[in-house]
């Protein structure tokens, strides 16, 4: 069966356990030798992953606040973190069927991150589901799909943007997060994203490894193209304070970071 067709299929499915279940059993017809890669063999490639119509997306500045101070907060704030997750399972399956033609490895990193984003997306809605609440209850912004569609058209673009951006400054926020979870009597919650900023540095390690890669195959300087793909998806320069350790375990240190980009 086709890699991309089925991770298409996948990706397309808007109802949220089809979309879990789909995605586990990718990654296991995958380890099984039951997809192989082959043409995409479509008319109209898909540009909106499927989702269910719950939680309404809004502007980034049309969210309310998810300020830690009382149960709405502290709810508001987890289920911002289970969107960010699911969004995360989208953006693992487009990588496997938006770009064919690379290595075998390259989609068996991607699925390995995709059931990766769908044991976190389940740890936390069940923790969202202990505070009253669950998945879809509350609004969320759709930026960072919106982002990745900016990158469809390059793996190397999508790999500077989606895990060497977006999924590593994840790395440097997430231990203010716990810090505050703990703090406001939420261990669990913490402790959940203990198992998530584990993975996390696998994911941005996957994408700077794919990344170095491709700029290997195309003669372009890692550091150097990094900053002008970061200039042209409009994003500005991430700034402090940085997870350094988790940075350097995903081969991304952030001495290239402040390195200067062309121009």
């Amino acid at each position: 069966m086709n890699l991309h067709i089925a991770a298409r299929a996948a990706l397309a499915e808007a109802d949220v356990e089809a979309k879990l279940a789909a995605t586990d059993r990718l990654r296991a017809d995958w380890q099984a030798g039951l997809l192989a890669p082959g043409p995409q063999d479509e008319a109209q490639p898909l540009t909106e992953a499927g989702r269910p119509k719950r939680p309404e997306l809004l502007p980034q500045k049309a969210m309310p606040r998810r300020d830690l101070n009382g149960p709405a907060g502290h709810a508001a704030l987890i289920h911002a973190l289970c969107h960010i997750e699911f969004t995360a399972i989208n953006l693992a399956l487009d990588a496997v069927y938006r770009f064919p033609g690379l290595p075998d490895t390259f989609y068996a990193d991607w699925l390995k991150v995709a059931a990766e984003e769908v044991l976190h997306f389940r740890l936390l809605r069940e923790h969202l589901r202990t505070l009253g609440r669950d998945y879809g209850d509350l609004p969320a912004h759709g930026g960072l799909w919106e982002t990745a569609l900016l990158t469809a058209h390059d793996p190397l673009a999508r790999m500077a943007v989606i895990p060497r951006y977006f999924e590593a400054r994840g790395l440097d926020v997430t231990p203010g997060i716990q810090a505050k979870l703990r703090g406001y009597g939420d261990p669990a919650g913490a402790g959940i994203l203990d198992i998530v900023l584990r993975d996390e540095i696998g994911h941005v390690a996957a994408g700077d490894r794919w990344f170095r890669y491709l700029c290997g195959q195309r003669g372009l300087e890692p550091v150097a193209e990094w900053h002008r793909q970061i200039d042209a998806a409009g994003l500005p320069a991430p700034r402090g304070p940085f997870n350094e350790a988790a940075r350097a375990q995903a081969g991304f240190p952030i001495g290239e970071i402040s390195a200067h980009g062309p121009g």
